[in-house]
């Protein structure tokens, strides 16, 4: 992908699109497209102590300037400063930019006057390193290259201020050091060539970040200034400069063991050679990122993009000592949920099949109540299981890593037994009020509690009260049954789930099927049948094992697709409801009040992919018009999140994106729906 400068005629235009590079262990560093903090979690170092959790920002930013013998200097750097006393300021270095690139890392080419300046950024996998590697061509004149480090210390969610501030910075020849005292890291910074200049309780006060004010959150921040670092440049000389940011004293030891034994694949996360500096860290990751390509094999550059922005979203927990998925950046950490969702795009669709099988066997051990977690805890806590929709996903993973691996041993020996847990909980009842009817279906939760993945919540407020039998919970438990009925009998057990799977389905059609408008309710429960038109009914159609067949399912695609489709997913709730919201902005009332209340999804898209192709026999002609849904997302990877695709997007036109900007489950089902679906390689 290339940018030209028709995408920064402004500081505000190139300051929208963001890129982020991650470290397989939680850490990444993120900015805008023209290198502008936008966010408090932009960060040129956003280390992760606890993987995949407690990440902090260390690293804001550089900014970049060059300094002539007679005073004169031109700034690289782009940013914005706000507040009563500075008023408002815009640094514009993006003038200087001339062409930004992303092969496989991101390369940012700068021209001003007679000096070209060439920039490559990347992070050492499974380490909170940040390598920036400069390609200098001096002009005429003698010029002095200086980097000017901006510090901070401070959780990803927080912002900081100069009174919070308690560093303690040290030098040497071309290093610094910088500790951060009570919180007990050290970031160390140092230059291939060049000189570490000290400058005395310097601050970067009122950085502005616009995408917080739009949030409705704190949006001005100050970084420390430990020093910066002076390179000398002669007439027209070719120099190159290594830069290195590193927390590490960051409770890693583990980084070693990590790279080795929990790699999935040890030629795709390792790549010979011992080397230091950026320039071998940038090389190590281009030839492991090439590698992931290969797996697969894909040719289109769609396929290929998302199974690059796949990679961000796989990552290690220290706490259970294997691989789990980010749900989505740059604030989400991982949830159970997301992590099965998002399971076969990730990991199938991509050829990861060791991943793949890890996350499967790390889930099995910790399946309680006949749930498994939502959410793992970082301090030896007991894990969260208030999802009723996670351990009925689990089903649907295990099915499709059969169907790409046929790899039923592993799933006996390890798998089949807890899939055997979940079905008794399920079936005897278990937490959180979940339990099966007498009529075969699955009713869950109470008025106060929220257990479905339309969970939003702000204080007391239950936005989308989905307690009862709710209509993608069966059809996803249905899914289950057919699943554990082919099992037991590949398995040679008793099969007991078939009967089940029957009695459930008559049920299904029976409470979910709304003649009036012929496609099915939300939720039934001692309130009734909730009549809104939302996307979840599509899961009835669009899993492994449809509980709904024929005209009925038929009717059910043809409603959301009228009613709730936009060209970047589902809208997740009817434009003709009272209740609908159309725009997704705001404080957190007024955003989590849109959350799933109109606000379109990237991820149900998948769903309704697969269920459309079915309904339509799943002949070519259908796969081929499965390509229209797929292609909207060929421009949106430019859009906002750079190679990946944001979480949510406004419920009306022009659907902005919203949200996290690479979030895992919408860059899983359209790879498994573009690859399954519609046949695209």
């Amino acid at each position: 992908m290339e940018f030209g400068k028709s995408y920064w005629k402004d500081y505000y235009k190139g300051s929208e699109r963001e890129w982020i590079l991650t470290n397989g262990i939680g850490g990444y560093a993120s900015l805008s497209l023209i290198g502008s903090n936008n966010r408090r979690y932009h960060g040129l170092l956003v280390g992760c102590l606890k993987p995949p959790t407690s990440r902090f920002l260390l690293l804001s930013n550089l900014l970049e300037d060059i300094v002539w013998e007679d005073g004169s200097h031109i700034s690289l750097a782009s940013f914005q400063t706000g507040g009563a006393e500075t008023g408002n300021y815009v640094n514009d270095g993006y003038r200087y930019l001339t062409r930004v690139t992303f092969d496989y890392l991101p390369e940012f080419t700068y021209n001003c006057r007679d000096i070209i300046v060439k920039k490559k950024i990347a992070m050492k996998h499974m380490e909170n390193t940040t390598a920036v590697l400069y390609e200098i061509r001096n002009g005429s004149r003698e010029a002095e290259f200086r980097l000017t480090p901006l510090v901070n210390c401070r959780d990803h969610h927080h912002s900081s201020r100069r009174s919070r501030f308690n560093f303690v910075p040290k030098y040497s020849d071309s290093e610094m050091t910088v500790s951060a005292e009570g919180e007990q890291l050290t970031l160390h910074m140092g230059v291939s060539c060049g000189k570490a200049v000290e400058l005395d309780n310097t601050c970067f006060y009122n950085m502005f970040y616009g995408k917080e004010q739009e949030r409705g959150l704190d949006c001005m921040e100050d970084h420390y200034i430990p020093g910066y670092f002076s390179i000398r440049l002669k007439p027209w000389e070719c120099r190159t400069v290594s830069f290195e940011a590193s927390c590490r004293n960051t409770g890693l030891p583990f980084a070693e063991a990590v790279r080795e034994d929990f790699s999935g694949d040890a030629a795709v996360n390792s790549c010979p050679g011992d080397g230091n500096g950026a320039e071998d860290i940038i090389d190590r990751q281009n030839a492991r990122l090439e590698l992931l390509l290969k797996k697969p094999g894909y040719s289109n550059e769609l396929l290929k993009r998302l199974v690059l922005a796949a990679d961000n979203f796989i990552v290690y927990r220290k706490s259970t000592d294997a691989k789990t998925v980010i749900a989505g950046y740059p604030w989400f950490t991982d949830w159970g949920r997301d992590t099965m969702i998002a399971y076969a795009g990730l990991t199938l669709a991509t050829g990861r099949f060791e991943d793949a099988r890890e996350i499967l066997y790390t889930f099995s051990k910790y399946v309680d109540y006949g749930l498994i977690p939502n959410m793992f805890p970082d301090d030896g806590e007991k894990p969260a299981y208030n999802s009723v929709d996670a351990a009925l996903w689990y089903f649907e993973a295990v099915n499709s890593y059969l169907e790409y691996t046929g790899d039923y041993e592993f799933i006996k020996q390890e798998i089949y037994p807890c899939l055997k847990n979940i079905c008794a909980g399920f079936t005897n009842g278990t937490i959180f009020d979940i339990k099966m009817t007498r009529e075969g279906l699955v009713t869950a939760g109470s008025e106060k509690t929220q257990l479905t993945w339309m969970d939003a919540k702000v204080g007391d407020w239950v936005v989308t009260p989905r307690h009862g039998m709710a209509v993608e919970i069966n059809a996803l438990w249905y899914n289950g049954l057919r699943i554990m009925s082919r099992l037991a009998q590949e398995f040679k057990d008793a099969d007991i789930y078939h009967e089940c799977a029957s009695k459930a389905k008559e049920a299904f059609v029976k409470v979910f099927w709304n003649e009036s408008r012929q496609c099915l309710y939300d939720v039934v429960n001692e309130a009734g049948s909730d009549g809104s038109l939302r996307p979840n009914q599509i899961l009835a159609v669009g899993l492994s094992y449809p509980v709904l067949e024929g005209s009925k399912a038929r009717s059910v695609v043809e409603t959301v697709w009228r009613e709730l489709y936009t060209p970047y997913g589902l809208r997740t709730l009817s434009q003709d409801s009272p209740q609908y919201r159309g725009t997704y902005s705001g404080d957190i009332w007024s955003r989590d009040g849109a959350y799933h209340q109109g606000t379109v999804w990237t991820w149900l898209l998948g769903r309704f992919i697969k269920a459309y192709v079915r309904v339509n026999g799943n002949t070519e002609a259908a796969r081929k018009k499965a390509l229209d849904f797929i292609l909207p997302f060929s421009d949106h990877i430019k859009d906002a999140g750079i190679g990946s695709i944001s979480e949510i997007f406004d419920g009306n036109n022009p659907y902005e994106p919203r949200g996290c900007f690479a979030q895992a489950w919408s860059v899983a089902e359209i790879l498994r729906a573009a690859v399954e679906d519609a046949g695209l390689k």
